[in-house]
């Protein structure tokens, strides 16, 4: 009896796998894009001075170690409010939560474009740091709400995207709108791009009603139990700190270091950017522990050269290198956090966003510290030194882990070995 032919009729090809949120394709990936954006903003927004430290402090009567309180201050705040907005809106729909922590923010630079003196200022800072500690603990979990599991990784490293974009847009554009118009046109411009992005959001994002509550007494209790969380939160602290104390003085180091002119800063910041947009793609797949300690090795020498070696050249390249390997840190610390607690994922993230925002400005401060009370290279300097502390904070931990592991294994291992045994002496007995 023959089998019968093959239909040469070709199977339908299976629909695509719905988002978890219920939506299509093409509008998850639009609402994972439009996250993205709101990250865009916020870091934007608390970088900002970065590159207007000097008409800043120049216009309203302050220095560049003063002036250098409108990175400190929005970094505090966040610090605070990322855990203390993901507990207090724990019962609240997260559309409704991103949309009003980007529209305070949009609101917050619209008053510092009016502000008539520097406590006006960072008074409108304060609510910026409000923006970006939330927010950020909040959408840092959200791409596997958003779209299929198996594209959970890129979505969230689009989302973390946001992060050096704003370097490669944000800031330079903004220093740049600084040099043309005014710093306080800078400031109106990042307001205006928080409205059209909360308009965005309001219109791209589902309903994302809270996945499960989490509670303050649940934070301590994760950070003391759960070593890696523990270790990941270290080594933000410190990676972080190191950058800022460094990052933030970025314009006086290219100036009184390498001797750059003023008037080519923003654009190497924009090459500064682009290189970390790539840094950040470039890790994204990888080991997140792995990178971390290629990271904060190779940015020990890189700042320490960057604070002594004079000339364009070298500092231009120096820049472009610090961008490139200092943009895969954000979203290896996700991945980290996301790995050592995959359970408790929106407490793990508000934490290391807590200590994130704390290291900026516990970096933005050091510097200034260094700046004014030393020297410009002092900056880069304290930002090596601390990224040499990461490395090896990251190579113990790493080290420890490894040793955790093969414990676990050498204790399953006899375990077998014992009850095999076991069972052989009763099959002998039987026999």
């Amino acid at each position: 009896m023959t089998e019968p032919a093959a239909s040469s009729v070709p199977e339908p090809t299976p629909p695509p796998e719905p988002s978890p949120s219920g939506r299509g394709p093409l509008r998850a990936w639009a609402a994972v894009t439009a996250v993205s954006l709101g990250i865009f903003c916020l870091i934007t927004s608390e970088l900002l001075p970065v590159g207007l430290l000097t008409p800043v402090g120049a216009d309203l009567g302050v220095s560049d170690g003063t002036a250098g309180l409108m990175v400190t201050v929005p970094g505090l705040v966040a610090g605070f409010c990322a855990p203390l907005v993901t507990v207090g809106a724990a019962r609240l729909d997260r559309r409704h939560v991103l949309c009003a922590l980007i529209a305070l923010m949009a609101a917050a630079n619209l008053a510092a474009a009016f502000a008539p003196d520097f406590t006006v200022l960072l008074a409108a800072r304060l609510l910026v740091g409000v923006s970006v500690g939330g927010f950020w603990a909040v959408a840092g979990g959200l791409a596997v709400r958003l779209v299929p599991g198996h594209h959970a990784g890129r979505a969230t490293a689009l989302i973390f995207g946001g992060v050096p974009t704003a370097s490669v847009l944000g800031v330079p554009a903004g220093t740049l709108l600084g040099e043309l118009g005014g710093w306080r046109t800078a400031f109106g411009a990042v307001g205006v791009l928080g409205a059209l992005t909360t308009a965005a959001l309001l219109l791209l994002l589902p309903a994302l009603p809270p996945s499960g509550p989490v509670t303050f007494r649940e934070l301590p209790v994760l950070l003391r139990r759960n070593r890696a969380v523990r270790a990941g939160v270290v080594v933000t602290f410190l990676v972080v700190t190191g950058q800022f104390a460094a990052y933030t003085f970025v314009r006086p180091i290219l100036r009184d270091v390498s001797g750059v002119d003023s008037g080519l800063v923003s654009t190497l910041l924009l090459g500064y950017g682009l290189a970390g947009v790539a840094g950040n793609f470039l890790a994204g797949p990888r080991d997140a522990r792995r990178t971390l300690l290629t990271v904060s090795a190779t940015l020990t020498a890189v700042l320490a050269l960057i604070a002594v070696v004079p000339g364009a050249a070298a500092g231009t390249a120096l820049l472009l290198v610090w961008g490139l390997v200092y943009g895969g840190v954000s979203v290896s610390l996700q991945r980290w956090m996301l790995h050592a607690a995959p359970r408790a994922a929106e407490a793990a993230s508000s934490l290391m966003v807590a200590m994130f925002n704390f290291a900026i400005a516990a970096g933005a401060l050091a510097g200034g510290l260094a700046v004014d009370g030393v020297s410009v290279p002092a900056a880069p300097l304290t930002g090596a030194a601390l990224m040499l502390a990461a490395a090896v904070t990251v190579a113990v931990t790493s080290r420890s882990a490894a040793g955790a592991e093969r414990m676990d294994g050498a204790e399953r291992t006899p375990g077998l070995t014992k009850r095999s045994r076991t069972e052989r002496v009763r099959s002998r007995a039987t026999e």
